[in-house]
């Protein structure tokens, strides 16, 4: 999907707007989801939209249509040596273009390295890990609060921020209609959605399944057991098991696992049809609601207004609960990190109680 605002031209660090605050951050997907607190609450405060240096192949279609930002730039790799990485050679010129704040908001070395590149005055920046108060806020809270800091060579306009503490995706109709052809396609228009996702970024490892002793493997007999309490709640309903391509044979597992399925509803393989963030995004938008691992795309589905139960071990929900505009999202596990929780410890019983509980979604238009 072409972004409304195709990404600027790498060959010059022209910038039409040099003035406006930049942000610096390489983010995997739900981070780029909750990032766009931030960005939103930036564009209301200095009056104008973003620029954004990040990274990955998922950030222009989460961002390409987010009316908050104006320009985003990619850089293919921050570990890579710089002489061998032409896109770090030209954020850097990209960078010294701006006369505006520059919010960098990644602690580590690798981001470090690309401002010392660039060769950031200290007084331009807003370094947003210097000002962490601990694991007891949410990320879109603590984004609110980094929205509101100054650079001391380029302070910012003193207007509060009003925007809500919840991520938001803009989505075009063409995603919308792309989604409902393929439910179509499928013979799935007119049932009720029921989203599941099994897998996470650290699922598949090495070139193997990797995640029985990993903190967030849930076995695939718990997540069918779900799924066979959501077909006999939602007669007719069809269960669309999410994950990437490399997944598909975990998603498969799963899948097998349920069995025939009850009551005339149906389990549907997404990994195995060439799935894409913008088409989830579209389901998430009218489906009944989620079930989910600890991972980006229960983020995107937030974002999207779908009622969530996620499931988390180890990071706690604290900081990471998904939010939405309206739904509720109900988080199982420890609220705080706890090194030795584990998915292992929830029950599908409790997951699935939990999905009963959700209140149902509001009509979508």
């Amino acid at each position: 999907m072409t972004p409304t605002r195709p990404l600027a031209d790498w060959t010059s660090p022209h910038t039409a707007d040099p003035d406006a605050p930049l942000v610096l951050r390489f983010a995997a997907v739900g981070d780029v989801v909750l990032l766009t607190v931030l960005l939103a609450a930036l564009a209301q405060r200095y009056g104008r939209p973003v620029h954004l240096l990040s990274s990955g192949e998922w950030t222009p279609v989460l961002l390409g249509h987010d009316p908050a930002v104006s320009e985003l730039r990619l850089v293919t790799s921050r570990r890579s040596p710089y002489w061998l990485t032409p896109s770090r050679w030209a954020a850097a010129r990209y960078i010294r273009a701006h006369r505006g704040p520059i919010y960098l908001c990644d602690p580590d070395e690798h981001a470090e390295r690309v401002i010392r590149e660039a060769g950031v005055p200290e007084a331009q920046l807003v370094r947003a890990w210097q000002h962490w108060p601990g694991d007891g806020i949410h990320w879109a809270d603590w984004w609110l609060q980094i929205a509101a800091l100054d650079a001391s060579s380029a302070p910012g306009p003193d207007e509060p921020v009003t925007v809500p503490a919840r991520p938001r995706l803009a989505v075009p109709q063409a995603w919308h209609a792309e989604a409902q052809r393929w439910l179509q396609a499928q013979s799935l228009t007119g049932r009720p959605l029921v989203l599941i996702q099994p897998g996470h970024k650290k699922t598949y490892k090495r070139g193997r399944i990797g995640t029985t002793t990993h903190d967030k493997h849930w076995p695939a007999e718990h997540w069918a057991t779900v799924i066979r309490g959501i077909l006999a709640e939602l007669p007719g309903a069809a269960v669309l098991v999410n994950g990437a391509p490399r997944e598909a044979g975990l998603v498969q597992e799963v899948i097998d696992a349920v069995g025939a399925p009850a009551h005339g509803g149906m389990v549907v393989n997404l990994a195995r049809h060439q799935p894409t963030l913008s088409r989830l995004a579209a389901l998430a938008s009218v489906a009944h609601s989620m079930v989910s691992v600890d991972t980006g795309p229960a983020h995107v589905a937030g974002a999207m207004d779908c009622p969530l139960v996620v499931l988390y071990a180890t990071a706690g929900w604290g900081r990471w609960k998904p939010r939405a505009p309206t739904s509720t999202v109900t988080a199982l596990g420890p609220e705080a990190p706890t090194p030795t929780a584990k998915l292992m410890d929830l029950t599908p019983e409790a997951a699935l109680a939990a999905w009963r509980a959700l209140p149902r979604r509001k009509p979508v238009a």
